[in-house]
């Protein structure tokens, strides 16, 4: 309430309560706006939800096929993939589909969910193909392989390495691994070292030189006992 002028009575202020709403076949005006809008936005979202899952059964064919011919290279040419995409009531970050991969190995071999029925093998190169594939559209600059390979070995090991180097030509690629296969494919090698210090440990990331690197990967082949076989094994790996 403002202060009057000198001389003058201060004027009486009434305060007042605010009129209720008036309702509109029982519910307030703000009931009946808020469901409006949130009928208008549901029938957009199940719009835009519709338009990705067309979308998305429409890529998968394209997708199954990819998959399929990187890992022909890798061992798996009789591998097989079905994508089951169900149509929920709930929205998720990305539609209202959930997805399932389910997976066989072989010919004749019934379908089961991939991370029921794939093995420890089969789900790293499984897992190398998709990345390989979503690195072409998602544009990304850096990408971490975290022992991807585990339990390949030998010309599958090599094949493994040989995309991922081909992947580095439009990205970077960080591969952590045990296999020289791998290892001798890539552009700069460094070497993870653990090291006591009182009562810590200090890990150190090592850049290797040319001839560090021979050594080290002749070691990842024979053991600390490095043989000249080993040697020359590694020299024919890294050329």
């Amino acid at each position: 309430i403002p202060m009057a002028g000198r001389g003058s009575r201060l004027r009486p202020h009434t305060l007042t309560t605010p009129k209720p709403l008036i309702p509109i076949a029982g519910k307030p005006i703000v009931h009946r706006l808020v469901e409006d809008i949130a009928k208008v936005c549901s029938e957009k979202i199940d719009e835009i939800a519709l338009k990705i899952s067309e979308n998305r059964k429409n890529a998968v064919p394209k997708l199954v096929d990819k998959i399929k011919h990187i890992l022909s290279q890798l061992g798996m040419a009789e591998a097989n993939f079905q994508f089951e995409i169900t149509t929920t009531s709930s929205y998720f970050l990305n539609g209202k589909d959930e997805v399932s991969l389910l997976f066989s190995a072989n010919k004749g071999t019934s379908f089961g969910l991939l991370k029921k029925v794939a093995s420890g093998g089969e789900m790293s190169r499984i897992m190398l193909a998709i990345k390989a594939i979503l690195a072409n559209y998602s544009k990304l600059p850096t990408i971490i392989f975290d022992e991807i390979d585990t339990g390949v070995s030998g010309e599958i090991a090599i094949k493994m390495g040989e995309i991922m180097k081909e992947m580095s030509k439009t990205m970077q690629v960080f591969a952590i691994t045990h296999l020289p296969q791998i290892a001798a494919k890539g552009n700069s090698h460094y070497k993870v070292v653990k090291r006591s210090h009182g009562e810590t440990t200090i890990s150190e990331l090592l850049l290797l030189s040319p001839d560090d690197r021979i050594q080290q990967i002749a070691e990842m082949l024979s053991g600390k006992d490095v043989s000249e076989s080993a040697l020359q094994h590694a020299k024919a790996l890294l050329n």
